[in-house]
């Protein structure tokens, strides 16, 4: 049965229609009209749909309405701007550290979330934080780069 879900999506407000259990990627990309987050597996194994939730890192295929509501999502729309590129946004290009640019706003997400706990992360922890971003490009070496880029953008 539908119900109304009030959520906070990138500091406004929303209310999206749905059943309890519709994944919280399917309102981004459906009503909300959010489409950054991206469907890969299903099953929480490739990042594509990652948003922040409180500001951790989640998996917007396997949250559902229910767990989204009244919690302040983030997603790679609310984390800069055309006009004004977050740090992490702005190195990403700087260090072409994308190819196809499917896998991009999960990463560029995760990133944050690490960049948000750890403002000067080392190579290792870099990796460890995107190791469940799958990119099958091949620009891993570039986007450690680019997040090492953007952490000293962000420590000035």
């Amino acid at each position: 049965m539908a119900e109304t879900f009030k959520l906070r999506v990138n500091g406004v407000a929303r209310q999206v229609d749905g059943d309890s259990d519709m994944p919280l990627l399917y309102a981004l990309r459906g009503p909300l009209g959010l489409v950054g987050a991206k469907y890969g597996c299903g099953s929480e194994q490739c990042g594509s749909c990652s948003v922040l939730m409180d500001g951790v890192r989640a998996f917007a295929c396997k949250i559902t309405l229910a767990q989204a509501a009244s919690r302040d999502i983030v997603t790679i729309e609310g984390i800069g701007t055309p006009d004004n590129l977050h740090p992490l946004q702005k190195a990403f290009m700087e260090e072409h550290a994308f190819q196809c640019g499917y896998c991009t706003p999960g990463l560029i997400v995760t990133a944050k979330a690490l960049l948000d706990r750890d403002p000067d992360p080392d190579a290792a922890a870099i990796a460890s934080a995107l190791q469940d971003n799958l990119c099958r490009c091949g620009s891993h070496g570039r986007v450690i780069a680019a997040v090492r880029r953007a952490a000293k953008e962000l420590a000035r």
